[in-house]
């Protein structure tokens, strides 16, 4: 009997939910963008403990404690605060099939675990004058910088859909999305009809 073929280690590719709105930041008067697809991990924990301690070793930042903020890691991804004992680290620069396991195999031993998320949600980034005027059409977080600047994070609802919304900057001017990848169209499609009246303006 043959030896069986070696099975391939290449991941499938990953399709974007909204390559079919490749307009969307024409559509929205410049002010949404569709990220690349992100790395995401969710991490449980207990704070302060030795699994909170690992998680930082890998990360290279501690868990941010307070309840509705967001941290920087040193290579550019964010850790953000969903719950007492649960985080959600998102890194553009890596791949899931490498920082998963990093974090699984540092925080199951102090009791905690890490969980690969990535396929979960779409990121959108929200900029320049219009941000808060999009928001604020479906959204009820005040997002004024004097009470919400960079750092922090509110898990809300925008146009009735689930999001995490994260503050990038104390202007009022920056905003990252984190969508369900099934509500990602809908939002999409809710967006470019809230800047109607201000593709408008600009015609």
């Amino acid at each position: 009997m043959a030896d069986a073929a070696p099975s391939s280690t290449v991941p499938l590719p990953r399709t974007h939910p909204l390559d079919v709105r490749p307009d969307l930041t024409e559509q929205t008067a410049g002010a949404v963008v569709a990220r690349p697809l992100t790395t995401a991990v969710q991490v449980r924990a207990e704070l302060p403990g030795p699994a909170a301690d690992a998680a930082a070793r890998v990360l290279g930042v501690a868990l941010p404690a307070r309840p509705g903020t967001w941290v920087a890691t040193p290579g550019g991804g964010r850790v953000v605060w969903l719950g007492p004992d649960e985080w959600l680290v998102l890194d553009p620069t890596t791949t899931p099939w490498d920082l998963e396991p990093r974090l699984r195999e540092a925080l199951a031993p102090a009791g905690g675990a890490a969980v690969d998320v990535s396929a979960q949600r779409v990121v959108l980034e929200l900029s320049g004058p219009l941000a808060r005027d999009l928001l604020a059409a479906g959204c009820a977080v005040d997002t004024h910088p004097s009470v919400f600047p960079a750092g922090r994070a509110a898990q809300t609802l925008l146009a009735q859909a689930g999001v995490v919304l994260l503050a990038l900057s104390d202007d009022g001017q920056r905003y990252e999305l984190l969508v369900r990848s099934s509500f990602a169209r809908y939002l999409a499609d809710w967006l470019v009809d809230a800047a109607t009246e201000h593709r408008a303006r600009r015609a």
